[in-house]
């Protein structure tokens, strides 16, 4: 096929200025003369907006492609539909049986998009640089990182970690030779696409890999625009994108082409308890813990009294599930954390054994003189979770507990979430994440188990997963962890958390387009649809 010029069409420029401005000029850009019509007017090119822009730019080894394929590096294995491991830029990999050392032998045929093999050493040099970049990638563990020869890899832990596959399914292999300062903004990798032009603030212009080893793309180009959310709707109407990223509030609003794609995740939003009593503090002076809160009948009590599936229809349209756990609908998900809820009946009942009574009659019951009443806090400007805890407060206040919502900076929640409640927001493909929110050793480690949970059964299962040596051993004692029959991390045991609802991503897509089948999302909205970007391609070939 003739290679077409990769510039901006002077007609696109105009589009694109006025959808990221925000004019009246999107009528002049035209629109689909017929339902099958791709934005692109090329059956192989496709017009994305699908998220945010990678303001970091596209070093894995810093964190882009954590939540999503990284598009333009291989990573030495991957997940299929169904969570299991495959092989990717890698055949296999063994694990010593004290766990600690992990052998990856590495396929002899990939290569970069310079045509330069990938061998031993470009891991060796990606694992290092992402060990010493201290960033949202946790290789503390990782002791040593060596090739045994061009093919093979070994890597050594301090300890066992069954999590340690996360980190070969995740993390994009960067060239040794072509590695260096700027990379994160022209990078060159081993993935199905190669960056040609990066626009900041505006668009991304990306071309297949003819050095792919793999399903080579049925999309020979894409253009991904970094629009805001109203932007974006406009874009889809006006037909100038073939897929759209929007929020749940703009889902019933039909547009003419496009179909809409609901997809569901693991992006949870819950609330974090402060599980200790009050009077402690950080090694910064921040105070930690909640009289309140840390009664395991007032956590209960708002887990039971919470309608999760009219948050879900009421908020987010329709478009989510309850949530009861951090990765519900995940491998390692114990499916007996569901319990009944929107029972005020049952709340009460909970709230009563646990020796809280509205002594007073103002509606609010007390123990001890103390009434239950605590502060739920949300990241200021965040509409969803804004909403989410107006409602909370208002589901559970018949019950006899008041919750006083309050939005704050990043900055203030850092200083408070020790001893307030917080609506977070969480979702990872990784069962760390669970280890991270709830082990002991996180008591008050970034924004990890900030509520100071402890529970030594939890951690003991949790520890046996890290511990094992496969994968489906480690679930087994996960989702002890979560729930053992006795105790757990979960409502049934400690309800340390109430989990409110996974959020649905939602995408209007060409109705012509298949975008093949998208596993479960992680947390984050956009890049994570590409994660499949081999099997996308038109229902019928267009002219």
């Amino acid at each position: 096929m003739e290679r077409k010029d990769n510039r901006i069409r002077p007609r696109q420029l105009v589009c694109l200025l006025a959808l990221v401005i925000g004019l009246s000029m999107l009528a002049a850009c035209g629109s689909r003369t017929d339902p099958g019509q791709s934005a692109s007017r090329y059956p192989d090119e496709l017009i994305l907006a699908i998220g945010s822009e990678p303001t970091d730019g596209f070093d894995p080894t810093t964190g882009w492609g954590r939540y999503g394929s990284p598009l333009f590096q291989s990573t030495l294995f991957k997940r299929d539909h169904e969570m299991n491991v495959v092989p990717d830029a890698a055949k296999e990999y063994r694990i010593s049986d004290d766990g600690r050392t992990w052998t990856v032998r590495l396929r002899e045929d990939v290569r970069f998009s310079d045509g330069v093999p990938l061998t031993a050493e470009d891991v060796v040099l990606t694992f290092e640089t992402a060990a010493r970049s201290h960033s949202v990638i946790d290789l503390s563990n990782l002791e040593d990182v060596r090739a045994l020869d061009a093919w093979t890899v070994e890597f050594t832990l301090r300890e066992p970690q069954s999590t340690f596959i996360s980190m070969l399914v995740t993390l994009g292999i960067v060239p040794k030779h072509a590695y260096g300062d700027g990379y994160a903004r022209e990078p060159i990798g081993s993935g199905p696409f190669r960056l040609v032009q990066w626009d900041v603030g505006q668009q991304l212009i990306v071309e297949a890999n003819p050095e792919y080893y793999g399903q080579l793309p049925y999309f020979r180009k894409l253009t991904f625009l970094f629009l805001s959310e109203d932007a974006a709707l406009a874009a889809a109407r006006a037909g100038q994108v073939d897929v759209a990223a929007i929020p749940a509030a703009f889902a019933r609003q039909p547009v003419k082409g496009m179909r809409l794609k609901s997809v569901r995740t693991v992006d949870n939003r819950g609330i974090m308890f402060p599980f200790v009593p009050s009077g402690s503090t950080t090694e910064e002076g921040y105070p930690v813990g909640n009289d309140v809160t840390s009664d395991i009948a007032i956590r209960r009590a708002v887990n039971v009294a919470i309608d999760r599936q009219a948050l879900v229809e009421g908020i987010l349209e329709g478009y989510g599930t309850p949530a009861y756990t951090v990765n519900d609908g995940l491998p390692w998900w114990n499916e007996e954390t569901i319990f009944a809820d929107g029972d005020p009946e049952e709340a009460r009942r909970i709230l009563t054994e646990g020796g809280w009574t509205d002594a007073d009659g103002d509606g609010i019951v007390e123990k001890d003189g103390l009434a239950a009443s605590f502060t739920l806090l949300y990241p200021a400007g965040d509409v969803t979770r804004q909403s989410l805890a107006l409602t909370v407060a208002d589901m559970v206040r018949p019950v006899g507990i008041d919750i006083r919502v309050e939005g704050k900076s990043w900055d203030e929640l850092s200083k408070l979430m020790h001893a307030h409640a917080v609506l977070f927001g969480w979702g990872s493909h990784d069962p760390l994440e669970m280890y991270y929110l709830y082990s002991s050793r996180y008591r008050g480690v970034d924004l990890y188990n900030a509520g100071y949970y402890a529970n030594p059964t939890v951690d003991r299962w949790m520890e046996k997963a890290m511990y094992a040596t496969s994968e489906e051993e480690a679930w087994e004692y996960w989702r002890k962890a979560q729930w053992d029959g006795q105790t757990g991390l979960s409502f049934k045991g400690d309800a340390a958390w109430a989990w409110l609802v996974n959020i649905d991503h939602i995408y209007l897509v060409d109705e012509q387009l298949d975008i093949g089948k998208q596993r479960i999302h992680p947390h984050g909205h956009g890049w994570p649809i590409t994660d499949n970007i081999e099997e996308w391609r038109w229902l019928e070939v267009q002219d």
